[in-house]
């Protein structure tokens, strides 16, 4: 697979929004890396990086991302080792000796769910839910059809579908301003797209792709509430597919799932929404640090860890009341016992 967040396209996104971008390689190694920042100061992310065909390549690109790091005036840098010559399992004593810890949390999903498109397309549809297949042939039947637009304009029907979502649900989507801009960077280039539903030519869902080399990713979905019976989001994932598949790519990636076995996990919905279309699960090593500037990178996260005591003391403190009511009423039974 060919990671989109490598990709030219992204890195001119990042441009746009305002980052400095770097890209180096060497034998065996490549990365992408931007600038950032957070309360400990500058940062160097590399997203979904470095690329490395085995672990001395990967030790030498973090030897080039740490000089980077340096020149820029980073306190850490942040990388994502999804292939770098790791092993599959027993990976974290590795990163470790070279200096790296977990981050705080992960910036991309550590597990991911892709579907491949090497079969034909009944193939594909043959390892959906029947449900979707169903709702893929008779949608038309309701009214609906499906466009794929490239023009920038058309975000703003995604943006709609989002902000009514977030209200409705009590959850913060992306900025208008950052999809925006992600839209006119890709949208021109082929390098993304908007799959919209209408009905009777009116909008009431649209799913916003970026592509790379040979993958689509799944990247932003929303749709009007009003018309949430039809399910037409199931029928626009299945065009955003096919299409895929008819543009010659390998595989989509449909991003982010639960862990298994943890059904109140906050994906677990969404997890069981994009397994319905058939496909496999990846794993990733998941987001590491690797201070530059140690003082401030552990000073900082020295002080992120006494705020996350603090905040446990404090809810524990709010149940100190109630605690104490069972602990007397427990008492008072064992003496009228």
């Amino acid at each position: 697979m060919k990671y989109f967040l490598h990709t030219e396209h992204w890195a001119r996104v990042q441009e746009a929004l305002g980052h400095r971008v770097h890209r180096l390689s060497g034998e065996g190694w490549e990365f992408l890396a931007i600038e950032d920042s957070n309360p400990a100061g500058k940062l160097l992310y590399l997203p979904y990086g470095p690329l490395a065909d085995s672990l001395r390549s990967f030790d030498k690109a973090i030897e080039a991302a740490k000089e980077l790091a340096r020149s820029c005036g980073a306190v850490f840098l942040r990388c994502e080792p999804v292939n770098a010559g790791l092993p599959q399992e027993g990976y974290a004593p590795l990163l470790e000796a070279r200096g790296l810890r977990r981050a705080p949390s992960n910036q991309q999903p550590e597990l991911s769910w892709i579907v491949d498109l090497d079969g034909t397309e009944q193939e594909i549809l043959a390892g959906m839910k029947s449900t979707n297949r169903n709702l893929h042939r008779n949608i038309h039947k309701k009214g609906v059809s499906f466009r794929k637009s490239t023009d920038p304009q058309d975000i703003s029907i995604l943006l709609g579908f989002l902000r009514a979502t977030a209200a409705r649900n009590g959850f913060t989507a992306q900025s208008d301003d950052y999809l925006s801009t992600v839209a006119e960077v890709l949208l021109p280039a082929g390098a993304g797209a908007l799959f919209i539903a209408e009905l009777d030519g009116e909008p009431i869902a649209a799913a916003f792709s970026y592509d790379s080399e040979d993958t689509r990713v799944y990247a932003h979905a929303a749709l009007d509430d009003t018309h949430r019976k039809l399910s037409a989001g199931i029928p626009l994932v299945v065009a955003l597919i096919l299409d895929a598949k008819e543009s010659g790519l390998a595989h989509v990636d449909l991003w982010g799932v639960a862990p298994e076995g943890k059904p109140d996990h906050q994906w677990a919905g969404f997890t069981a929404f994009k397994k319905s279309f058939g496909g496999r699960g990846v794993s990733y090593p998941g987001t590491w640090d690797l201070p530059v500037d140690k003082p401030r990178y552990f000073a900082y996260t020295g002080l992120r860890m006494a705020r996350g005591y603090a905040r446990q003391g404090l809810a524990w403190a709010r149940t100190v009341p109630g605690k104490a009511q069972e602990l007397l009423g427990a008492a008072r039974g064992k003496l009228r016992g």
